[in-house]
């Protein structure tokens, strides 16, 4: 050991001192690693300034709006200006939304819209976990036909299918004026159906061959072993089926005259059309009918935001 120290002294020595004496006393290594690390901290530093500075920008510009409809809803008189952003704390009042609620019962408009919702993603999801799970997991001839043209259906705007669907469901089924009626055509979404059978494509084989050779059913093996895997789909699937029934408006106009069982954005639409005129603030009425129906849309996002910004195809299957 004494002999292997005193061999490797000297080489030190020399190597300290050739360094030294090469680049002024300061090793050529460390003063490497030191300027890249600043200059990595510089960059850090104003990517995050600069970050920093486009999100809070997009935020307000995405934000505003929300804020102008809020805050104009509240005003005595309406104020179109730029300066009605920043009201006068004089003119600020709660009367708009008494007045909308004489006119159209908001609870009423979203207990409506809610029900039509509800029914709406219970079909969804129903429908969407069954036809994913077959498509991906159960084999069968026309398999690749069957998705195609469920692919080929997302191509068809909704519009085109709206006068056959009224005379559908309308004189064939009598289904005028019911929740089942608004309801029907928006129970099978080809896009949550795109989604399970993605999640479902990720998960092993192996689970489902065990629990077939154990004897479950088709079914048993969905509900026991499939659906528990692929919770984070079913909350995309809520969440991008929901915005689409509650702004809906064309097709529960059609098929609904009966005001009682009318939506939300129906009821707004008619007063609107109808009363709007009447009214002594219209432009704040009609703003504060607009902040209910949204209230409950960007609840439902803020309350899930964090679980659908952490879904994503594979999140379902670890190991």
């Amino acid at each position: 050991m004494s002999i292997l120290n005193k061999a490797a002294a000297p080489n030190d020595e020399n190597d300290g001192t050739s360094s030294s004496n090469k680049n002024g006393g300061r090793p050529v290594k460390p003063a490497g690693k030191q300027g890249a690390g600043a200059s990595g901290v510089e960059k850090r530093r104003s990517l995050g300034l600069g970050s920093f500075v486009l999100l809070a920008l997009g935020a307000f510009v995405f934000l505003f709006p929300f804020y102008y409809m809020f805050i104009g809803s509240l005003q005595t008189s309406p104020d179109t200006s730029v300066a009605g952003a920043f009201p006068n704390p004089a003119n600020i009042t709660g009367e708009n939304y008494a007045n909308i609620n004489n006119s159209i019962n908001l609870l009423k408009g979203l207990v409506n819209s809610g029900i039509f919702t509800g029914g709406v993603i219970f079909f969804t999801v129903v429908f969407g976990l069954l036809v994913g799970y077959a498509l991906a997991q159960m084999h069968f001839r026309g398999e690749g036909l069957v998705f195609g043209m469920m692919l080929l259906v997302q191509m068809i705007p909704f519009q085109l299918l709206l006068i056959p669907l009224y005379v559908m469901i309308v004189r064939d089924y009598g289904l005028a004026d019911t929740y089942l009626g608004m309801i029907l055509p928006f129970a099978i979404n080809s896009t949550a159906v795109f989604v399970f059978r993605q999640y479902f494509m990720q998960l092993p084989s192996t689970l489902f061959e065990a629990a077939r050779i154990d004897g479950a059913s088709e079914l048993r093996i969905l509900w026991q072993i499939a659906i528990p895997l692929v919770k984070p789909a079913i909350v995309t699937a809520v969440l991008l089926t929901f915005i689409g029934p509650w702004n809906e408006f064309l097709w529960p106009f059609l098929v609904t005259k009966d005001q009682s069982i009318q939506p939300l954005a129906v009821s707004l639409a008619n007063y609107i059309s109808n009363i709007s005129a009447t009214a002594s603030n219209p432009f704040g009425a009609i703003l504060a009918g607009a902040c209910v129906l949204a209230a409950p849309a960007v609840a439902l996002f803020i309350f899930f935001q964090r679980q659908f910004i952490s879904t994503n195809i594979g999140s379902s299957v670890k190991g």
